[in-house]
């Protein structure tokens, strides 16, 4: 009877421990469902139009772009302003760069105050939030990303430094321009964007793990000051020059992407993280690049133009075991689209928001073949452009050349993306009814503005 009684209470307790393991499994898978998905976006800077592998640049290595690629949704007709602080106002607030306040490069004032950004919204909704690397978007104190939603902050406030020094050396008195939430700080000859890794690694291990995070990691490659590894030079030896060194800074940043995902997977991390990868402009044909370097193809123009090889960007999301693997998308989009994605896709309240881009999911998941923008507005300083279907109108273009020796076409110059992608020939005369419809979207356009600005 004794041996019958243990066996009865080892029954009961088993049969207990089962409900009670299946109880907490279920609440663990629960909890694993219902929990919002970290988001970390990837913004490379002067990063030309092609300048992957995946993107059709054969010259190059980029094995950890690729991957991500492979593993998510690739954009071949994605857009961004020409120039970087435009770019980040754009992709931070949801808004066309008029529509957001900036439409150059900024200085020690930048994104107007009162406009709500992406990290704001993500942080009122429970996400810790953090931006490394590059700013852009103000120097003053209520402009810096501590005061924009930011919790976390370590990087550079101005338009570049030196990778090892961190001084800015153009234009003006040479300035140390490094900072950590607000501190100046000092790590003289250490290479920027492998401390910028290491500090991803550091915030994502000291967060409170109960909360998702939104890192912005804002990448300084491959713009000038080109200061690639000795490793990829030697790898590009036989490469001429400005490609050589242009090509080898990307493959060097694309080492430190490769640190990125090892660690995401190392953390557990990785099914659980979306993966944003953009470049905020075309690539440069500054002197400073030593006249060029970047990838375009047959598209025209670089960064600071409206031409496509300025604003057309390599741009990829990747959501392993939830987004399609190895599919791409030539569908118009834009980078004021991220924020109403990840919006969507995490649950956000949105209630308030005023925002132009559109959500992008369901063209991601394969759910819609439609182009989410019947229109898209450009500025830039004295450029405009409309994109309605596949015709362009844009005002005062530049045609930039190497060695900043760019030129203003000056008036109205009218493309058709699909006829010419190279846009090497004005059809505005041809075409003068698409002309006047074109000018009709953009005065619409301004009115809107001006209407929101009078209430």
């Amino acid at each position: 009877c004794l041996v019958g009684s243990e066996m009865c209470i080892r029954d009961r307790d088993k049969k207990l421990f089962t409900v009670i393991s299946g109880c907490l499994l279920s609440g663990v898978v629960e909890a694993a469902q219902t929990t919002k998905p970290n988001v970390i976006i990837i913004y490379t800077d002067d990063h030309g139009t092609l300048d992957a592998n995946c993107f059709g640049a054969t010259d190059l290595c980029t094995p950890n772009i690729d991957a991500i690629a492979a593993r998510g949704v690739r954009f071949t007709q994605f857009y961004a302003a020409p120039v970087s602080s435009a770019s980040r106002a754009c992709l931070l607030t949801g808004q066309y760069a008029k529509h957001a306040g900036l439409t150059g490069n900024a200085g020690w004032k930048g994104l107007p105050l009162g406009k709500e950004t992406m990290a704001e919204r993500m942080k009122a909704n429970g996400y810790q939030t953090a931006c490394i690397g590059k700013w852009h978007l103000g120097s003053w104190k209520e402009y810096t990303p501590n005061a924009r939603g930011f919790d976390y902050f370590w990087g550079f406030l101005g338009g570049c430094i030196d990778s090892y020094s961190h001084f800015y050396y153009w234009g003006g008195p040479n300035m140390h321009d490094l900072w950590r939430n607000g501190q100046e700080i000092y790590e003289p000859g250490k290479f920027f964007t492998a401390e910028t890794i290491k500090e991803v690694r550091g915030f994502i291990k000291n967060r409170n793990k109960e909360k998702p995070f939104f890192l912005y990691w804002a990448v300084n490659i491959p713009h000038y000051p080109l200061q690639p590894s000795e490793k990829w030079l030697e790898y590009y030896s036989k490469l001429p020059n400005p490609r050589r060194m242009y090509a080898a800074f990307v493959s060097t940043f694309d080492d430190y992407l490769g640190e990125l995902r090892t660690f995401l997977t190392s953390q557990g991390l990785e099914e659980n993280t979306i993966l944003i990868f953009q470049s905020d402009n075309g690539h440069s044909t500054e002197v400073r690049t030593f006249g060029g370097g970047g990838y375009c193809g047959d598209y025209r123009g670089g960064k600071f133009s409206l031409f496509e090889g300025g604003i057309r960007v390599p741009a990829i999301v990747s959501w392993p075991g939830h987004f399609p693997e190895g599919e791409v998308r030539d569908q118009v989009a834009m980078n004021i689209d991220w924020f109403p994605t990840i919006a969507e896709l995490c649950d956000l309240d949105t209630q308030g928001l005023k925002l132009d881009g559109k959500s992008l999911v369901s063209l991601i998941e394969g759910n819609t073949l439609e182009t989410p923008h019947e229109v898209l507005y450009f500025d830039f300083e004295k450029q405009w452009a409309v994109r309605c279907g596949d015709w362009k109108l844009i005002n005062n273009v530049i045609d930039v050349l190497p060695n900043d020796k760019n030129k203003v076409l000056e008036g109205l110059y009218l493309t058709n993306l699909r006829e010419n992608p190279t846009e090497s020939i004005n059809l505005k005369d041809k075409y003068p009814e698409k002309v006047k419809e074109l000018l009709l979207l953009r005065k619409e356009y301004e009115e809107s503005l001006s209407g929101e600005k009078s209430k």
